[in-house]
């Protein structure tokens, strides 16, 4: 198995006006991300709505996504589920299907116990050959596992090689980085952790506003690779009030297919009872995005004519207005 690195998108699952998944639409966002410049993909995560999905559908994500992708860049299904044995069966369908690996998230409705967790994860990196990126999000699953409980996984199970800490606490990522990066990679999953976990040594990150922001975030990645951390610092001022309104409110998925939107690359609503962006968000989403220049907006190095300019005063609206 290759070694992770860089920006993963955690894909948005494109729905037609009858919540379908718009298989097509999908196509067009992976072939779109990639020429972006994002370094992986994630199908089926958080932002891809995978709690709305059907298993038959998250089979069906994965496969297109893999197919589409054919190779150019690693795809890393999320397959965690509710139960053990549906998880299992989740990730040895994108073992099979020829994922680069599989992340994996804990049950997320009965509170349990690190101990139960762990046993999960074990369960479900013991049935694949696929490496295993442990989803740690306990603002959904009702647990954190610690450092140490991490490092516990790693050191036993030898297919759990990256974890993606959406905690939120930066001092949770650092000592990840810092203290056990001996046996794990360590991806962010906060928007607003990005550049400061890069320059603490991360692997890279998983995040759904690469969606719309992939050339961005896959330059900032760059230059902070290339020791430019000053150019990176300017990179990220320009979009960080942008990564802070997406956060801060629990209108994430929303708040990304309403920039998508925005950026002129619409992926449909959420899937109900999720609703669009309001119009209020949409305004201020609408604001901070005319404010950032249109070369970090997806959909640049596919139409550079378009989309380019590093002026922020033509980011969204003379991208907008050149098109047809």
């Amino acid at each position: 198995m290759g070694t992770l690195r860089g920006v993963f998108a955690a894909l948005v699952t494109p729905f037609t006006n009858t919540e379908s998944v718009d298989e097509q639409g999908l196509r067009r966002l992976v072939d779109r991300l990639i020429e972006d410049g994002v370094h992986g993909l994630i199908p089926c995560g958080s932002t891809g709505e995978f709690a709305s999905l059907t298993q038959q559908e998250r089979r069906t994500v994965t496969e297109v996504v893999i197919d589409q992708a054919a190779g150019r860049v690693p795809v890393v299904p999320q397959t965690g589920a509710m139960t053990t044995r549906e998880a299992v069966e989740l990730s040895q369908h994108a073992d099979r299907a020829g994922a680069a690996g599989v992340m994996v998230v804990a049950p997320h409705y009965e509170p349990l116990s690190p101990t139960e967790v762990k046993d999960y994860y074990r369960r479900v990196a013991g049935s694949v050959s696929a490496d295993v990126m442990v989803y740690n999000l306990p603002s959904a699953t009702g647990v954190n596992l610690a450092p140490a409980d991490i490092r516990d996984l790693a050191d036993n199970t030898p297919n759990i090689r990256y974890v993606k800490d959406s905690s939120g606490d930066f001092g949770q990522a650092a000592a990840l980085i810092h203290d056990y990066s001996d046996v794990i990679s360590t991806f962010v999953g906060v928007e607003t952790c990005y550049l400061a976990s890069l320059v603490e040594g991360a692997s890279g990150a998983v995040l759904g506003s690469a969606n719309f922001l992939g050339p961005g975030l896959a330059q900032i990645y760059d230059q902070v690779m290339a020791g430019e951390i000053s150019a990176a610092i300017a990179g990220w001022k320009s979009i960080f009030d942008m990564m802070q309104a997406l956060g801060a409110c629990s209108d994430f998925i929303s708040g990304v297919k309403g920039a998508m939107r925005l950026a002129g690359h619409p992926a449909g609503d959420p899937r109900a009872p999720i609703l669009p962006l309001t119009e209020t968000r949409s305004g201020q989403f609408e604001s901070l995005l005319s404010g950032i220049g249109s070369h970090m907006l997806t959909g640049c190095n596919s139409d550079p004519s378009l989309r380019c300019s590093s002026d922020p005063a033509v980011a969204l609206g003379g991208s907008q207005a050149a098109s047809p």
